[in-house]
């Protein structure tokens, strides 16, 4: 099995990208640990670090991940330039925003950013020709535009509850130990508020495209998911 194949540990993901940054922005942005600067700076470089990693093991980039790396960037932006914290309130809100206009927009395009989601986990040339084996192709279509939909409804959810989180939790000025602190708590609140809802969507999303596959070509959906050698 080559580097790209290899299959990303959702643990990790969860570890280096909310787990240890909250930890560190809550419990180590006094002086008296690393301080303020210092906290933000290592805070980033883990999720920074991990973007990097993974994406020098499978080779792969899209746009999901581009967005996720600005964001990032922006976070660390707004604390050392020490902008006011309704920049940041802007940011949680605009990223998954543009993220779900984009999956919308998208669909008018040649490379509808669905497909590129998708193609992730199922071979979708595959499905689409099992579909035209039964003379059920605009079926095909109608089933990855009402996908397209699902998903952009979950990116427009997670607007709506970063938005929520962070007039909520965020306190204090860029730039200070209590605006640190509060990153941190929301930062630890986004996987259970705004991430545990996407997922249920986009378990939604896969169910439904389960169902039809299975409905219309009448062979169970495992056939058609792609395993680490075709990606």
């Amino acid at each position: 099995m080559g580097q790209a194949d290899k299959n990303e540990n959702p643990w990790i993901n969860i570890t280096l990208n909310v787990i240890v940054p909250a930890v560190i922005l809550t419990k180590l942005s006094n002086p008296e640990y690393l301080g303020q600067f210092w906290a933000l700076i290592i805070a980033l470089a883990f999720p920074l670090s991990y973007g990097a990693y993974d994406y020098f093991q499978r080779r792969k980039w899209n746009f999901f991940s581009a967005l996720g790396l600005v964001s990032v960037l922006l976070t660390g932006g707004i604390g050392l330039f020490q902008l006011n914290k309704s920049w940041m309130v802007a940011k949680e809100t605009a990223i998954p925003l543009i993220m779900g206009l984009a999956v919308v927009f998208s669909q008018k395009t040649r490379f509808p950013l669905v497909r590129t989601f998708l193609n992730q986990v199922l071979d979708l040339p595959r499905i689409k020709d099992a579909f035209d084996d039964h003379n059920q192709g605009p079926k095909f279509e109608k089933c990855l535009n009402l996908s397209s939909w699902m998903l952009a409804l979950s990116f427009f959810l997670s607007a709506f509850l970063n938005y929520i989180l962070a007039v909520k939790i965020l306190t204090g000025d860029a730039g200070t130990v209590e605006f640190n602190e509060s990153l941190g708590k929301m930062t630890a609140w986004s996987f259970p508020v705004i991430s545990l809802p996407m997922m249920f969507i986009v378990g939604g999303v896969m169910l439904y495209l389960f169902k039809t596959i299975k409905d219309v070509t009448e062979k169970d959906f495992e056939e058609f998911v792609r395993q680490p050698k075709d990606k």
